[in-house]
C-alpha cells in the first residue's frame, strides 16, 4: 500500500464529512497538477499514487466506512489492494475512473473504451481458508478478433474516417445564451465513439472487433481470507476496443460452513463433550483442529463451561503476520438412563459428598464470559 502513515482527507485536501462529489472534484484537480506527465517536481510520481489511493478509498462507499472506522489497518484487514495503475495518459487515467475523458473530446477517447469487467464465485472450505489455496476458474472473456486484428473489417478492405466527427468519435456542440456560449461534447451517434465507418464486417466478429473466448484461470486464494471478500485480476477482463486497456477479473470467495468450528475474526471456536465421569476423573480426548485432531489432558474436576485456549490454532491474518488462536468449550454430558446399579453406586457417591467435594472455581457464568473475551 502506497500510503500507511498519511491521511486520506488530508491528501485529497477534504473535510471528513465531504459528500462524493466534493472528493470527486479534489481528486480531478490534483490529478491534473500532480500527473507526472504534467509535473516536473521530484516526487509528482509517488504523490500522485497517493492521490489516486485516497481516491480509491474515499470514492467508495463501503471502503470510506472501514476506513473511517477503522484507519489503514481495517482497509488492509478487509483485502483493499490500490489500483496498480501504469500511469499512462492522463485522459485514460480519468477515463478508468469516470467514464470520460479529461478534456470532454479531442482525441479518439471512444476508441480507447475500456474493457468491461467480469466475475466469478469459488467456494472453498475453511481449512483451506487457514493455509490458502488455488482455485482454476473458468471464464468466458472477449479477446479480440483474430481474423481482423480487432477493426471490425473484413481483412483486405477498407476503414474510412466518419465523416461526422471527423474521426475523433467525439463530437461537440455549441450553445449561445445570454450568459455566454455553452459547448457539450459527447460520443459520436454515426460511428459510436470508434472514429471510423466499416463497410465490409468481419465475418467472424460480425464487426464487433471482439469474440468471446473460454479461458481457465489460476486464482491464488490468499490465507486469511473472509467469506464475501473478492479478488480482484488486473486486466484479465473483457479486452477493450483497439488501443483500451482490458478490463478486470473478480473472484468472490466463499467459506463453505464448518459444524466443527464458528469463525470470529481471526479467532475459531469448538467444542468437546466429556461424559461427567471423564470430567470429574480426568481424561485424554481428541479434539478437531483446522489442522487434525489434537489430544488434549483435561484435569480432574473438569468444569462444564471451562475454556482451553489453543494458542496459533485459528485462523492467520490476511496479508498480515500471526494467526488466531482457537477456543475450545468444554460441555459435560450427565447420563439420562440409568441401571439400578448405576443408581445405587450414584446414591452412594452422594452420600459420600461433603461441601468440600464441589468447592473451588469460578461459576458457570465467569467462564462463558470467558470463552467470548
Amino acid at each position: 500500500m502506497a500510503t500507511t502513515e498519511r491521511d486520506y482527507y488530508e491528501l485529497l485536501g477534504v473535510s471528513r464529512t465531504a459528500n462524493p462529489e466534493e472528493i470527486k472534484r479534489a481528486f480531478r484537480g490534483l490529478a491534473r497538477e500532480l500527473h507526472p506527465d504534467v509535473s516536473k517536481e521530484p516526487d509528482a510520481d509517488h504523490r500522485f499514487r497517493e492521490v489516486v489511493e485516497a481516491y480509491e478509498v474515499l470514492s467508495n462507499s463501503e471502503r470510506r466506512e472501514l476506513y473511517d472506522r477503522f484507519g489503514h489497518a481495517g482497509l488492509r484487514s478487509g483485502g483493499f489492494r490500490p489500483t496498480a495503475f501504469d500511469l499512462g495518459s492522463l485522459s485514460d487515467l480519468f477515463s478508468a475512473f469516470f467514464g470520460d475523458d479529461l478534456f470532454g473530446g479531442g482525441g479518439r477517447g471512444g476508441g480507447r473504451a475500456r474493457g468491461a469487467d467480469i466475475a466469478a464465485r469459488v467456494e472453498i472450505d475453511l481449512a483451506e481458508v487457514a493455509s490458502g489455496t488455488k482455485r482454476e476458474v473458468p471464464f468466458g472473456v472477449a479477446v479480440p478478433c483474430k481474423r481482423c486484428g480487432g477493426n471490425g473489417a473484413e481483412p483486405d478492405t477498407d476503414i474510412r474516417p466518419c465523416p461526422t466527427c471527423g474521426g475523433s468519435g467525439r463530437v461537440r456542440q455549441v450553445s449561445r445564451s445570454v450568459f455566454g456560449e455553452f459547448v457539450r461534447a459527447g460520443t459520436c451517434p454515426t460511428c459510436t465513439g470508434s472514429g471510423q465507418l466499416v463497410d465490409h464486417p468481419c465475418e467472424q466478429c460480425q464487426g464487433a472487433g471482439r469474440v468471446i473466448e473460454e479461458r481457465t484461470l489460476e486464482v491464488e486464494i490468499p490465507p486469511g481470507i473472509h467469506d464475501g471478500q473478492r479478488i480482484r485480476l488486473s486486466g484479465e477482463g473483457h479486452s477493450g476496443t483497439p488501443g483500451g486497456r482490458a478490463g478486470d477479473a473478480y473472484v468472490e470467495v466463499h467459506v463453505r460452513h464448518d459444524d466443527r468450528f464458528v469463525r470470529e475474526g481471526n479467532d475459531i471456536y469448538s467444542t468437546v463433550d466429556l461424559t461427567f465421569t471423564q470430567a470429574a476423573l480426568g481424561a485424554t480426548v481428541p479434539v478437531p483442529t483446522l489442522a487434525g485432531d489434537a489430544e488434549l489432558t483435561f484435569e480432574p474436576g473438569t468444569q462444564p463451561g471451562e475454556v482451553r485456549v489453543l494458542r496459533g490454532r485459528g485462523l492467520p491474518v490476511l496479508q498480515g503476520f500471526g494467526r488466531g488462536n482457537q477456543r475450545v468449550l468444554v460441555r459435560v454430558a450427565v447420563p439420562r438412563q440409568l441401571t439400578e446399579e448405576q443408581r445405587r453406586l450414584l446414591e452412594e457417591f452422594d452420600g459420600l459428598s461433603t461441601d468440600a467435594t464441589y468447592e473451588g472455581g469460578e461459576g458457570f457464568f465467569d467462564r462463558l464470559k470467558s470463552a467470548f473475551r
